[in-house]
């Protein structure tokens, strides 16, 4: 019964948290309104943030971002509301719009929002694409294997698993890292609770921080490259701050790691045919899409999209030489007499590249396609046009762009980094960069700020919770400063 009055009491307290952080994101939200009548007030001319219209888009917004937080406490997926949202607010607008008899330009507004979303979601579809090939080709897994095979002790493990992530995460999504070296962790670490969490702490530090030196490490540098304001190579500038990010807080930690014995374990897993090559064959479409935009300026997504012509080819010959190949590992299995091998053969089936395309996280790709039109429709407005004006003028411009970093932990950094991409503020390139790093390691400050601590919440339940993270969101705040200050001294040529 104490058990159950726990959990009760612990979940009561989480839905509590939930709660202050819906409730400040729509304090925010309201605050910008209320500049933004105010300076439509002062300019002395009818604006549509003044519209009672406007003020009902907003509380559209606030509300379906509310059911977005929540999302964990009522078992509804996060794209739902979004979706709903952006009908209805695109609806308002075009009313609000036709009464001004500006139809035509609330067209065009929504055009383009839809030919951003579609860059981006054929882009992240061959990405996520590739990456379950890897997971279905057993790569993954093969990985994990061979980790938790060397019999290395948790100190060890805490810093090779951080490191992995550091540096998987730029290729890799945050997300599949985070799983991947978290699957790790709790296996060798069951006998030892605090280890766990320890190192899914420094799992999700780590893998937010490399996610955001390379466009394919996070969404919101995806979306910064997508959009022409930082190039490719120069996302590499992020590298020694994003380092320090993950570094810092992963030192202080190291000295609270248990200093008991781990669980030993052997595990054995044979990669599928065509791992290595779908691998290859991924850095080659990543190659591809590289050289095409700085070289040819043509949008990342054609070349991604010839990658996956790469991947559907090798699929093509793996079927074709599948029953060959069957036939002949099949041979060596019995020589050998290797059972394991032989029971894998016997329930292998011929590699189909549509399944890893209908493994996509759909649920993410349709919550961005709310998250653009959402963003879009308040852009639209003019609500994006007094944001800018109020940060990145009022303001000084590092303070705001690092209030974008503590405000992505509160609510996700995809609407975030799109709105501040939305509001187009003339800055520096040093404090594109600045935005760019805030966005995408301000999430780790909190268990829910990143999708990589929201998952691990789930798949190490019980051992990684939100409170375990937030006794240590001070250490992280701490690398979260240090890495600005790096930013700001190390590449201080670039503001």
């Amino acid at each position: 019964m104490r058990v159950g009055n726990r959990s009760l009491e612990a979940s009561r307290l989480l839905l509590r948290r939930r709660l202050f952080s819906v409730a400040l994101a729509v304090a925010s939200l309201f605050l910008l309104v209320a500049s933004g009548v105010a300076s439509a007030a002062q300019g002395g001319a009818l604006s549509m943030t003044s519209h009672p219209i406007g003020y009902l888009v907003i509380a559209i917004f606030v509300l379906a971002y509310a059911f977005v937080m929540l999302e964990e406490k009522l078992h509804m997926r996060k794209s739902k509301p979004v979706l709903l949202a952006a009908g209805l607010i695109w609806f308002l607008v075009a009313g609000l719009a036709a009464s001004y008899g500006e139809s035509e330009s609330a067209t065009e507004a929504l055009r383009h929002n839809l030919l951003e979303y579609s860059e981006l979601l054929l882009f992240l579809l061959v990405a996520m694409t590739y990456i379950n090939a890897m997971e279905e080709r057993q790569l993954f897994d093969a990985l994990r294997a061979w980790l938790v095979s060397k019999g290395f002790g948790y100190n060890g493990l805490f810093w090779i698993t951080g490191i992995l992530a550091f540096f998987i995460s730029p290729v890799a999504d945050n997300l599949t890292t985070a799983l991947l070296m978290c699957a790790v962790v709790m296996k060798v670490g069951e006998n030892s609770p605090r280890f766990i969490g320890l190192a899914c702490i420094n799992i999700v530090v780590a893998a937010n921080a490399g996610g955001a030196f390379s466009p394919f490490g996070d969404i919101t540098t995806l979306m910064v490259w997508q959009k022409g304001v930082v190039d490719f190579t120069e996302f590499f500038a992020l590298f020694v701050p994003s380092l320090v990010n993950f570094l810092v807080p992963a030192a202080i930690m190291h000295f609270f790691i248990p200093n008991e014995p781990p669980k030993q374990a052997v595990e054995q897993v044979i990669m599928k045919r065509g791992a290595r090559r779908t691998v290859a064959l991924f850095l080659l479409t990543i190659a591809t899409a590289v050289l095409g935009h700085n070289f040819l300026h043509l949008p990342p997504v054609v070349g991604m999209m010839m990658g996956l012509g790469y991947l559907q080819v090798l699929g093509y010959y793996l079927r074709l030489s599948f029953e060959r190949s069957v036939v002949k590992e099949r041979a060596q299995a019995i020589r050998e007499n290797n059972e394991r091998l032989l029971a894998r053969l016997d329930n292998a089936i011929p590699f189909d590249v549509f399944n890893p395309i209908a493994r996509a996280e759909w649920d993410t790709l349709l919550f961005f396609y709310g998250v653009v039109l959402c963003v879009g429709g308040l852009g639209y407005l003019g609500y994006l046009s007094e944001a800018s004006t109020l940060m990145y003028t009022n303001w000084n411009q590092t303070a705001a762009n690092t209030a974008v970093g503590v405000l992505s932990a509160i609510v996700d950094n995809i609407p975030v980094m799109f709105a501040v991409l939305a509001m187009e503020p003339d800055m520096s390139h040093g404090q594109w960069l600045l935005v760019t790093l805030t966005a995408g390691v301000g999430g780790s400050m909190l268990s829910i700020g990143s999708a990589a601590g929201v998952a691990l919440m789930g798949q190490a339940r019980g051992y990684y919770t939100m409170m375990t993270h937030l006794r240590w969101t001070p250490v992280i705040a701490l690398g979260y400063a240090a890495s600005i200050l790096t930013h700001l001294w190390l590449n201080a040529d670039l503001f």
